[in-house]
């Protein structure tokens, strides 16, 4: 809303609203004008970091201490006995993610005597989510709905938070739920993108990070090192 008061402010006035309010209403008015364009600086600034930057293929997977659902705190070194690393930003609230979310466990069982481990991470600060975001969802992004989430839909895979600081998803930069990142058995990223080509299983042709996981299982370069992500924005 301020933003949009001094936006309209400065159209109705020129270029130089600040001036018009200093004329009329001398040098206190010209004090706020200046408080209020610095703040809109001051956000404007902090708008164009929102996004970080995702993670480049070839890249270390970054290191977290995170929280999961089971009461427990991961970090990096116990995956360290997986051949493969898939980590997988996802969320409660977006009905994306909610889509996927069969086929994420189904992933989990089919890879995990492969030597596979899947590590779902949310990255959402929930108090970020609006209103009208949770018109398609019983439950938030919060931690202790994370746990009714996992706890309903007996999550076979770690689930963890990072909603508090979103240290560990600045690093790796998703840009939505879900969004996939698959390391090799040195953690270097092999592996970006969308678990496959639509969020109707009835309509899905490719399944990219099948795709991917018996490439690099394999040895091998994954026929699609980077792909589109579809889904919900991160809530930074």
């Amino acid at each position: 809303e301020i933003l949009c008061m001094i936006s309209s402010s400065n159209d109705s006035h020129g270029r130089s609203g600040s001036a018009t309010v200093l004329n009329s209403g001398g040098q206190r008015a010209a004090g706020i004008a200046t408080l209020a364009l610095a703040g809109l600086l001051s956000i404007g600034g902090r708008a164009a970091d929102v996004q970080p930057r995702s993670l480049p293929l070839g890249a270390d997977a970054p290191d977290f201490s995170l929280s999961g659902v089971d009461g427990r705190t991961y970090s990096l070194r116990d995956f360290a006995a997986a051949r493969v690393l898939v980590v997988v930003f996802t969320c409660n609230h977006c009905p994306t993610a909610q889509y996927y979310e069969g086929r994420l466990m189904q992933l989990a069982a089919d890879y995990r005597d492969k030597g596979v481990a899947l590590v779902a991470i949310s990255p959402n600060d929930p108090h970020s989510v609006r209103l009208d975001e949770l018109g398609w969802t019983d439950l938030g992004d919060s931690y202790a709905d994370m746990k009714l989430r996992a706890k309903e839909r007996r999550f076979n895979f770690v689930y963890l938070y990072d909603g508090e600081t979103q240290k560990a998803s600045r690093a790796y930069g998703p840009v939505a739920t879900p969004h996939v990142f698959l390391f090799d058995g040195e953690r270097k990223l092999r592996y970006a993108g969308g678990i496959d080509d639509s969020e109707r299983v009835q309509h899905v042709k490719v399944h990219y990070l099948r795709e991917a996981l018996d490439a690099v299982l394999a040895g091998k370069t994954p026929p699609a090192a980077q792909t589109k992500v579809v889904g919900c924005s991160v809530k930074w």
